[in-house]
């Protein structure tokens, strides 16, 4: 259990969890999948069986509810025999097409159907792609969570920001641990990745074991804790797996993922080049480990450390109070005695190293922070991949800050990054120490989903064996078979603001109408007794031309308004939607014909 003040973090944590799982964790290693279905037989004899409507052997549903398909987002439904338990619940960031959106939810429909049967949800690490929505579900349904203590640390601060911890269940678990949840028994498997406490699963249901990896590397050096548990991945492929799902991140890359203590070696290299210069380091906040070794190297080279970024400080502050981190005394300041040292003396650890528009890196880079001003004499290093898509947004906060006369360094020519994916070489070891009947590629675009599939080709696993799937996908699993069921509801709700599903693919094809082509409202008054106007009509653009150097255009517009409304008169047409439907064609063929251009046209049209 955690003690003193950051147990806070957890709401209502479980106080019996860690002694049931103990007494668990004496009975031994499991049984084989054979030893569960004779014990399950005889738990449950055919007759018995047949009367609840149910066979021997029940087979093993999974749902698939974001993660495929799509970068982010993950969240997976497992079901047996009636009992059910999902798997992370995670958000992704909107991509260039969603305009003004915040924040990318699954869509919750079909587990609010189901939420009497779900028994829990559990959380493989702390990153938002499988966290971030969790928050959002939970204002719905109160399901308890279990998680390793930093993971459920990171979802505590995440409730509290929505006023959700009070009434959390939170259960910490421990790699070795396992849990059970109606008659599907979860043990954790402790795995590398890029955030410290990551696991994988073993779910071992009376149709056989599942193994999902949840998102790992083979680190054999890692920097922080021991090195993914390969031995109890072999043992399961002895005893028998049915199915092994596994991240496909970086199932495109050949040979194995390059250890974080490479990137440890590049920071000491350029800590000695910069011997002169302030250093600000760019990376993702929850690379906690990478973090600790940047303030041990500014400790070595005699610099203070400084963080900027709020998801930097949080992330810190959580892992600082847990224990995760060890870090010297006297080396971390607040950012506002930055000036208080020479620029020599100073390191700065800030988000934005995919280039995202409100970060702290970005304001520094359009001079829009208010307390870091970059120029000559500054050597910044990103340490991050851009995801997919944000390459552009990190390649423009690069040349910007070039422009102030600052030493950049980037991914691409130095290494200073290295993912915390598995390349194909580790997958095939997976798949190779796990031996399992069926495979289902997970956590990916289709391109990384497909070439993971190929991968298991090669490893022996026959095509109908082999499942790639969509979100709303539906597979039962037993020995004897894989078939897919029909799909379920699934999709994506956008946050905008306090608004959750507000907006949907109507509004966003309207942000994307209004910003490539503008618009232009018509506003007209008439008389409501016989129909004739009154007053207008009056033109207002905006976003598609400046109306003082297009005045010609502006006569045409309203000329054409205006016999438009004359028909209406003269064939005593007093409908609005029909008079507003007239002028939107009639004016859309006109913009058309002068400009080439559509923008959006609102007639406005009001009586007196």
């Amino acid at each position: 259990m955690i003690e003193g003040s950051s147990a806070k973090l957890f709401g209502r944590i479980n106080p019996n969890n860690q002694d049931r799982q103990s007494a668990q964790t004496q009975k031994g290693r499991f049984q084989s999948a054979d030893q569960k279905q004779k014990a399950f037989k005889k738990r449950n004899p055919q007759g018995k069986a047949q009367k609840r409507g149910y066979s021997p052997l029940p087979s093993v549903k999974i749902t698939f509810l974001g993660g495929l398909n799509e970068i982010g987002k993950n969240i997976t439904l497992f079901e047996c025999d009636g009992d059910m338990f999902l798997l992370d619940c995670g958000m992704a960031f909107p991509d260039g097409e969603m305009l003004g959106v915040d924040l990318v939810l699954p869509d919750f429909t079909y587990i609010e159907r189901n939420k009497d049967k779900i028994k829990g949800i559990v959380l493989t690490h702390g990153h938002e792609d499988h966290i971030g929505a969790l928050p959002y579900l939970l204002r719905k349904l109160n399901i308890p969570m279990y998680g390793t203590s930093l993971t459920l640390g990171l979802v505590g601060s995440k409730l509290k920001e929505h006023n959700l911890q009070s009434k959390a269940k939170m259960n910490v678990i421990k790699p070795g641990q396992r849990i059970k949840l109606g008659c599907m028994t979860i043990e954790f498997i402790h795995v590398n990745h890029s955030i410290p406490d990551a696991v994988g699963l073993a779910i071992h249901t009376p149709g056989g074991t599942i193994i999902h990896t949840g998102d790992f590397k083979i680190d054999c050096t890692p920097i922080t804790g021991d090195m993914i548990d390969l031995a109890r991945f072999g043992e399961l492929g002895n005893e028998g797996v049915l199915a092994l799902m596994a991240d496909s991140t970086n199932a495109e890359r050949p040979g194995y993922t390059v250890t974080e203590q490479k990137v440890v070696n590049s920071f000491e290299m350029f800590f000695r080049e910069a011997e002169k210069e302030r250093i600000i380091i760019a990376t993702f906040a929850s690379n906690i480990g990478r973090v600790e070794q940047i303030i041990k190297c500014a400790a070595r080279h005699g610099r203070k450390v400084a963080f900027s970024g709020r998801s930097m400080i949080n992330y810190m502050t959580i892992a600082t109070e847990l224990g995760y981190v060890d870090i010297p005394d006297g080396v971390v300041i607040d950012i506002d005695m930055l000036n208080k040292y020479p620029k020599e003396q100073i390191v700065l650890i800030t988000t934005g190293s995919q280039g995202e528009p409100m970060s702290a890196l970005s304001r520094m880079a359009y001079s829009d922070h208010r307390k870091v001003a970059v120029g000559p004499g500054d050597f910044i290093i990103i340490s991050a991949n851009p995801i997919p898509g944000n390459e552009k947004t990190v390649g423009a906060v690069v040349n910007e800050l070039i422009k102030h006369g600052c030493h950049v360094v980037y991914e691409s020519m130095y290494e200073v990054h290295v993912s915390g994916h598995a390349c194909q070489e580790e997958l095939k070891i997976i798949q190779g120490l796990t031996k399992p009947k069926y495979f289902i590629p997970v956590h990916g675009e289709q391109k990384h989903l497909q070439k993971h599939a190929e991968l298991a080709y090669q490893m022996g696993i026959p095509k109908e064996n082999v499942f790639i799937g969509n979100i709303g996908n539906v597979i039962e699993l037993n020995r004897d078979y894989m078939k897919q069921l029909p799909d379920v509801p699934a999709g994506q709700v956008l946050v905008d603001g306090l608004g959750v599903g507000d907006v949907g693919s109507i509004v966003l094809r309207d942000r994307k109408h209004l910003g490539q082509d503008g618009l232009i409202v018509v506003v007209v008054t008439i008389d409501s007794e016989d129909g004739h106007v009154v007053s207008g009509p009056d033109i207002v653009s905006r976003g598609f031309v400046y109306v003082r150097e297009a005045e010609p255009l502006m006569d045409n517009i309203k000329a054409r308004v205006e016999d438009i409304l004359d028909d209406c008169y003269n064939e005593n047409i007093r409908e609005w939607g029909v008079m507003k439907t007239k002028i939107k064609d009639e004016l859309s063929k006109l913009l058309y014909d002068k400009t080439r251009r559509s923008p959006m046209i609102l007639p406005v049209i009001m009586e007196i």
